[in-house]
């Protein structure tokens, strides 16, 4: 056995690895969900006082040097923005504008009923729309009051509000939560919809008390029952949570660091302008003076700042003002301010759809690249609608049936939003013709590309059956020419 064997032996004998242990990480969560709630709506109302006192009842040490928690020794206006509430206002007023008229097979008529007298979709669609995108979810909650409207009534509830119950990853109830002051008590009042059923339930403190102790609830019933097959409740979510488990995520999670640097930049600035101002020396003797009683008039910050300068006694000099312009470094703080500009819409919308133009990019294809951001956010938003409206109409004809005591069925319903930020029609035109005349592109998918969903699939089919006729192009079904054949 030569030295190398020998060698390899001995470390298979000593050469022993061992698996790593495994290490317990523990993480403090300061904030729950509802706070995370209020803190996203206190950022989208744009008022700095609001702001200001909620970061510094919230202060913990890592927020204590945040700008809008620090406490300057020094007088400074902090200015907001109001950038997030501006990214929601837009986004939700882009989807609502391109909401086209909602369709019901056979309830048309009704529908259109319901929309003059009590559901104002559009309305109904904007509240819903910002709430979601500010809290993360909320619910659709639908009631009936003959009082107010012989249709079903539709509001929607913040996600702050709305609890779910989730069976299997499906969410089977949605508990509506709200607080009911009767004289100097508070109580919370919860309505769980599920599946056929709202159970009503009024607490004090963490006590349950009959629904008959305050004139608010006293004629509520603790439990109405209906139909098993739906629910006279429909959540709504954009986007998941990660943080908390089957809540939806705010288009302002991981930006609130953001957003507070964005109005340091902007405090800053503005800040550096004011003390910017061309400064006044001037003389004893030439000092402005109140005309009534001949009082040196008190300079302020704003519009009278000068410095007192001792007249100079000097034979044949003349007192005169001197006036300096201090430089002001924009460039520096118009960068700082993008980067800062950036950091809070990346990944949200895109600067040129709030009117933003960072790049100085005029021309048509480069302010489309730019929009590809807010199309994402849009597509998203509009998906989910997509996919829940049907089941909220279908939910409100079904509590409308119920009521008056008719049938339950399920309708077609059609929600169709028009395109945005596509290119104009003469250059679809263009682009489809070329692959339709290359041959990878047939009739029917051209006209799908070029129309989207301003057309419905009926128009679409007899417009391509329209094109093929005009061209000289015949179906017939394989029977039929089969039998031309066999005539030859």
């Amino acid at each position: 056995m030569g030295f190398k064997d020998f060698m390899r032996r001995k470390l298979r004998s000593f050469l022993e690895i061992e698996n790593p242990q495994a290490n317990t990480i523990t993480l403090s969560d300061l904030n729950d969900f509802e706070t995370e709630c209020y803190i996203n709506k206190v950022w989208s109302w744009g008022d700095k006082e609001a702001i200001e006192q909620l970061y510094k009842q919230l202060s913990t040490h890592s927020t204590q040097l945040n700008f809008w928690s620090a406490v300057p020794s020094m007088g400074i206006v902090k200015r907001h923005t109001g950038l997030p509430g501006q990214i929601v206002d837009i986004l939700s007023a882009l989807v609502i504008s391109d909401l086209n008229d909602i369709t019901i097979s056979q309830r048309q008529v009704e529908w259109e009923n319901m929309q003059d007298r009590g559901i104002k979709i559009e309305d109904l669609l904007d509240d819903a729309i910002k709430s979601t995108l500010i809290t993360g979810d909320g619910a659709f909650r639908i009631s009936i009051n003959t009082g107010i409207s012989p249709y079903p009534i539709v509001d929607f509830v913040a996600g702050e509000d709305v609890e779910y119950h989730y069976t299997k990853k499906v969410i089977t109830e949605v508990v509506f939560k709200s607080v009911i002051k009767h004289g100097w008590k508070k109580y919370q009042f919860e309505e769980t919809y599920g599946y056929g059923y709202i159970a009503s339930k009024l607490y004090d403190g963490d006590n349950e008390v009959p629904l008959s102790n305050i004139p608010q609830t006293e004629n509520i019933q603790p439990m109405v029952e209906f139909d098993k097959s739906f629910m006279m409740a429909v959540p709504l979510m954009f986007f998941k949570s990660k943080r908390f488990a089957g809540r939806g995520k705010s288009i302002y999670a991981g930006k609130h660091d953001s957003f507070d640097a964005l109005d340091e930049c902007w405090s800053q600035w503005m800040e550096a302008v004011r003390k910017g101002r061309a400064v006044k020396y001037i003389p004893t003797s030439l000092l402005p003076r109140n005309p009534d009683n001949g009082r040196f008039l008190a300079p302020n910050d704003f519009d009278n700042d000068f410095i007192e300068l001792e007249s100079d006694m000097v034979e044949g000099r003349e007192a005169k003002i001197d006036m300096e312009q201090p430089a002001i470094p924009t460039d520096n703080y118009l960068q700082t301010y993008i980067t800062a500009l950036d950091l809070c819409l990346q990944g949200i919308i895109s600067p040129s759809t709030l009117g933003i133009d960072t790049k100085k990019l005029d021309n048509a294809d480069a302010q489309r690249e730019k929009e590809k951001t807010t199309l994402y956010t849009r597509n998203k938003i509009v998906s989910t609608l997509q996919e829940v409206l049907p089941v909220l109409i279908n939910n409100i004809f079904k509590v409308y049936d119920t009521y008056n005591h008719k049938p339950l069925n399920d309708y077609e319903v059609d929600v169709p939003f028009g395109e945005y930020a596509n290119p104009s029609f003469e250059s679809q035109v263009e682009t489809i013709s070329k692959a339709k005349t290359s041959g990878i592109m047939s009739v029917e998918a051209a006209i799908d590309e070029l129309y989207g969903d301003t057309k419905d699939k009926e128009w679409k089919a007899e417009e391509a059956e329209r094109i093929k006729a005009q061209n000289g192009i015949m179906m017939t079904d394989e029977d039929s020419a089969g039998d031309q054949m066999d005539a030859f």
